[in-house]
């Protein structure tokens, strides 16, 4: 039987390849081959351990790829589908293979528009519904407008969550320490607040926050010690890869090395004692998205690199060196508007191509 056939119609062709086949593109030693195609504005993957993965849809949908079927999870928490705004990332525990648990970060309705949330859950092996939906977290206060929620959540070594958050387009709002807007927030698995975090007892402040001063972060990874990265939109320009540090101001929209979408100037230069400088900046932006910093087995040349996905200009960006510069371009037909990029359990690659409305997976 087709594959095709196997799947119902409602799920609008999303397909999950039963074996690699022929590879669509081959370079140097690796290929690229297709794993699902027919998804409709992907946002977010992550390959499960027993095989198969977990994919997000801005419209509020969440897929279960395996045994050569699509299937809609149920249970997830209401969405606003809007700009920017829907279903956004999710993210495996580091034990999912045991516990099941996971989590997605979404834009939620809010009494002042919406904004960015992160819900945890449990996902049964062989499911296809939700258990334990536990909203953890949302930003306050809710903004209007639907661009800049940032997104991304990763779970630090010491079982902490990292989520990031952009500025709702409500710029000066980023250096407003008593808002969550344009942060980074650590919370707790259970989404209460570490005690150690910078600004816990501080009057006024949220307590969440572990950085400020950020655009839009949409990608983030952890490095091989543990240390936090992140991929942000930048204006017209100076968009920028940023290595997190606790308590840091990186400066938006005070210091920027971009200018405002009219050509005018940002703020006040590019640098402020106090803030911090990117460890990389382009312009012209590429519109980052999803950040890998690859420890697999399968590449050993790339151990340490970091991987981010170009939306703009439709390639993923190889970063490597000191101090931190762009050493490579992966561009193919596959890479329209690379959304996230993950690494399997394997050491394979995989990226969401918006453009292309598919999963493809980068190996030898």
């Amino acid at each position: 039987m087709p594959l095709n056939a196997m799947i119902p119609n409602i799920l609008r062709g999303a397909v999950l390849a039963l074996s690699l086949g022929t590879p669509s593109l081959a370079q140097d030693n690796w290929n690229i081959t297709p794993l699902v195609t027919g998804l409709d504005t992907p946002w977010a993957v992550e390959p499960l351990p027993e095989g198969g993965a977990v994919i997000t849809e801005r419209d509020g949908r969440l897929l279960l790829i395996a045994d050569g079927s699509a299937q809609d999870i149920s249970g997830v928490p209401k969405v606003a589908a809007a700009g920017q705004g829907g279903l956004l990332d999710v993210t495996l525990a580091r034990d999912f293979a045991n516990s099941r648990v996971l989590y997605l970060s979404y834009a939620k309705p809010q009494q002042n528009g919406s904004g960015t949330a992160v819900a945890r859950a449990r996902l049964p092996q062989g499911s296809t519904r939700l258990e334990a939906v536990e909203e953890i977290f949302a930003m306050a206060p809710g903004s209007s407008g639907g661009r800049h929620f940032g997104s991304r959540v990763v779970e630090a070594t010491d079982g902490t969550l990292f989520i990031t958050i952009g500025d709702r387009g409500d710029r000066p709002q980023a250096q407003n320490l008593a808002t969550h807007n344009g942060t980074v927030v650590r919370i707790n698995a259970d989404g209460s607040v570490p005690p150690d975090n910078p600004f816990v007892g501080r009057d006024g402040a949220q307590p969440e926050i572990w950085s400020y001063g950020h655009r839009n972060p949409q990608g983030a990874g952890l490095d091989l010690e543990g240390n936090l990265w992140v991929a942000e939109h930048g204006a017209q320009g100076g968009d920028e890869v940023n290595a997190v540090k606790k308590g840091a101001n990186f400066g938006w929209p005070i210091i920027s090395y971009g200018r405002h979408y009219s050509g005018g100037k940002i703020g006040e230069g590019t640098e402020k004692p106090g803030m911090e400088q990117p460890a990389h900046y382009w312009d012209p932006s590429i519109a980052p998205s999803g950040l890998l910093v690859y420890a697999g087995k399968m590449f050993p040349e790339w151990q340490g690199d970091i991987f981010v996905g170009s939306l703009k200009f439709n390639y993923i960006s190889r970063l490597d060196s000191t101090p931190l510069q762009e050493v490579e371009q992966i561009e193919t037909a596959e890479t329209s508007r690379v959304r996230d990029i993950v690494e399997a359990p394997d050491g394979s690659i995989w990226f969401i191509s918006v453009g292309e409305g598919a999963v493809y997976r980068i190996a030898k």
